[in-house]
């Protein structure tokens, strides 16, 4: 079975490893990077790795600042995408945890009775007070997260989707496929949330803007969730927002983002089950001397501009900013403090 993984990147270089020997040891064949304007040495990795095999690199084809959306009408059409039973789109900050049999992604498409579409409930980690960078692996670090059953007060969470090739596409989006205009009721594909549930009709056919790419995370966990690592650590963090905005200096920061995904309430430690076979991939990836070196080389550039992004007042004032921070989401404490509990 071939399971073809695509993604989009810009100064991802620490975590390309670790993303790529994790989503092999779960069944993905095939890796499809889109990267743009990269200055930590990402594309660099992703072009050694591609010369060695199942992985294909290419530059964004976006013309503005759609660059999810461009790449995901682009690979529709790539042979790597064509030639796939499956396909996985996520982000290099996802991990599929897969709790089904032996935790690959065969075995959760067995444990759903093989149908076309499996969509996965994010679990967001929380940054647990962990503030600096190390090149170590990502689901190692970080185990608090929210309840999973709820995020900021919302029982509905996102999701990202596995595709079989049949399912009747309309186009690819970055949270779950689009049916193919006007498919017959009849036609509509067999379509699981990760307990193995049939997902909502609202969420199937895109009815209702609420349930386009979340529905009730209650129950829907049972077989595989997804593990998103948005924050890491607080250096990470850092040089994360100013991959997004360069032009912060004069601008009050928003720290909403950050509190929303650094609820630690609770702790799942279930992937940590595959440590073991993880830490074994990438040294057999790191045996390689030129994919070592580049790898320390986006290591070393990630940290350096940690660093230089500390010279600087504006980046000075939103860590402080974010150590004090509070751990419970916005909606939560102002919940408490209208009940006069806080």
């Amino acid at each position: 079975m071939r399971i073809t993984a695509v993604t989009c990147v810009k100064n991802e270089g620490p975590f390309l490893l670790e993303w790529i020997a994790y989503n092999r040891l779960i069944g993905v064949t095939d890796f499809l990077f889109y990267s743009n304007d990269c200055t930590d040495g990402t594309d660099a990795l992703l072009d050694a790795l591609a010369a060695r095999g199942g992985v294909t690199h290419l530059p964004n084809p976006a013309q503005g600042r759609a660059y999810q959306m461009e790449a995901l009408k682009d690979c529709a059409h790539r042979p790597v995408v064509q030639n796939a039973d499956w396909l996985w789109i996520a982000d290099v900050d996802e991990f599929l945890n897969i709790h089904a049999g032996d935790h690959s992604i065969q075995a959760l498409i067995d444990a759903c009775d093989d149908p076309q579409a499996i969509s996965l409930s994010f679990q967001f980690f929380a940054s647990g007070g962990i503030e600096a960078f190390e090149d170590r692996p990502v689901i190692e670090q970080f185990t608090r997260c929210h309840n999973p059953d709820i995020w900021c007060g919302e029982t509905a969470i996102e999701v990202k989707t596995l595709t079989r090739k049949d399912f009747p596409l309309g186009y690819y989006g970055a949270h779950r496929p689009f049916l193919k205009k006007n498919t017959a009721a009849d036609a509509r594909p067999r379509w699981c949330d990760g307990g193995g549930r049939q997902v909502q009709h609202r969420f199937l056919v895109a009815a209702n803007p609420r349930r386009i790419r979340k529905f009730p995370a209650k129950g829907a966990r049972a077989l595989a969730t997804l593990n998103h690592y948005a924050l890491r650590s607080l250096d990470s963090y850092l040089v994360k927002n100013d991959r997004g905005d360069v032009n912060r200096e004069n601008r009050a920061f928003d720290d909403t983002y950050w509190r929303e995904r650094n609820d630690p309430v609770w702790e799942d430690r279930s992937i940590l089950r595959m440590l073991p076979a993880l830490h074994t991939a990438l040294d057999e990836m790191k045996a390689d001397p030129e994919i070592a070196r580049l790898h320390a080389d986006c290591v070393a550039r990630h940290v350096a501009r940690r660093d230089e992004l500390l010279t600087r007042p504006s980046y000075q004032a939103m860590r402080a900013q974010l150590q004090r921070a509070s751990v419970l989401p916005p909606q939560e404490e102002d919940m408490l403090t209208r009940l006069g509990l806080l």
